[in-house]
Formats: C-alpha cells, sequence, structure tokens
C-alpha cells in the first residue's frame, strides 16, 4: 500500500514541477530533460512515471477535468437548487475552476499554437477535450425543457452560447491575462434566465 501511496505522491510531486517549466519555458520549450531536472529526478526515473512530456501534459489536463467533473457532479445531486439554479451554477463551477488554474490554461493555449504550427487543427483536440462537458451542458438544458422549465429551443444553439460564454472566460484569463472573471458570471445568469419559461 505504501508503495502505491509513494508512487502517487511522486506522479504529483512530477506534474507540479513540470507545470512550472511548461509555464516558463512554453510548451514547445519545455522537454522531457527540463521536466526531469526540476524534478530532480533523471530521465530514466522519470519515463517509469510518464512517455514523453504530452503525456505528462495529457496527465495533468484529465486531473483538472476529472475535478471540474466531480464539481459539477455535486451541483447536480443537490436536490436543494432549481434547475435554473443548477445550470447556472455548474457554469459558474466551471469559471471557478478555470481561474484556479489560469496558469494551466496559459499552457493549454501554447500546446494549441503547437498543433497549428505543425498544421494539425487546434479545434479537434478542444472538441475531443471538452465532449463530455458539452454533453452535461446539453443534457441539463434538455432535461429542463422537457420539464417545461426552459423554452422549447435548439439545444445546440443554447449549449453554443453556454460554451461560447466558458470561452470568453477563458480568453479574458490567458490572453487578456485578467485575474478573474466574476463579470462573466452575471452575464451567464442572465442567459440561462433568458431560456427560462414565463411559468418559472
Amino acid at each position: 500500500m505504501s508503495i502505491v501511496i509513494e508512487h502517487n505522491k511522486r506522479r504529483r510531486n512530477i506534474l507540479e514541477h513540470a507545470l512550472e517549466v511548461f509555464i516558463d519555458e512554453g510548451f514547445e520549450a519545455a522537454t522531457f530533460q527540463k521536466i526531469a531536472d526540476r524534478c530532480g529526478i533523471t530521465r530514466t526515473t522519470l519515463y517509469i512515471y510518464f512517455k514523453n512530456k504530452k503525456d505528462i501534459f495529457n496527465y495533468s489536463i484529465k486531473q483538472i477535468m476529472g475535478q471540474v467533473e466531480d464539481s459539477i457532479l455535486r451541483v447536480r445531486q443537490d436536490t436543494g437548487l432549481s434547475r435554473v439554479d443548477k445550470l447556472i451554477r455548474v457554469l459558474w463551477v466551471i469559471m471557478d475552476h478555470l481561474e484556479e488554474n489560469r496558469q494551466l490554461l496559459q499552457v493549454v493555449l501554447d500546446y494549441l499554437r503547437c498543433l497549428a504550427k505543425q498544421h494539425t487543427d487546434p479545434a479537434t483536440s478542444v472538441r475531443r477535450r471538452t465532449i463530455r462537458l458539452r454533453h452535461i451542458l446539453a443534457t441539463m438544458v434538455i432535461d429542463g425543457i422537457r420539464e417545461g422549465v426552459f423554452r422549447p429551443i435548439t439545444v445546440r444553439t443554447i449549449n453554443d452560447l453556454l460554451y461560447g460564454l466558458l470561452e470568453a472566460a477563458i480568453f479574458r484569463l490567458t490572453v487578456l491575462n485578467r485575474s478573474s472573471v466574476e463579470d462573466l458570471k452575471h452575464a451567464v445568469s442572465l442567459a440561462v434566465e433568458q431560456i427560462q419559461t414565463e411559468a418559472f
């Protein structure tokens, strides 16, 4: 049991140091050797935990997405919230996670630029990483329409609107270098309230 705990602790330590390297160097300039050096281990030891820098990066993203999904699940299971409040809170939770992970978002932006330089469509990578999130939002809207809470609108349209607000938050945090997206939370509330039926 202690071997597993030590293994997980070492992996977390590597991820923390790798993020520092990615932030300091940018995704493209970061190397496996630089990550090993920052961790105070050899490349051989680093290979025990990860195949390459992209593997480290992908694992970091996967961990963050897992945390986001856990937070969303807690909101969705809260029986004290209305369907409207749940959708608003889910979007707020996502924005909170974006704020908390501003530095990782910068690395993601750098990674997407690298993909574009390699003539790989960054949109494909983004879609693959966010498909579960889009599905959760769409399901919440569909359930609200079925229950008469939301107006019968095209789910894709409202999903694009809500997801667009999340993209705006990412833009503000990475490109505009804002430390907060609190103002966008108000926009989220307005957007969700606009799709409610008058009965609610």
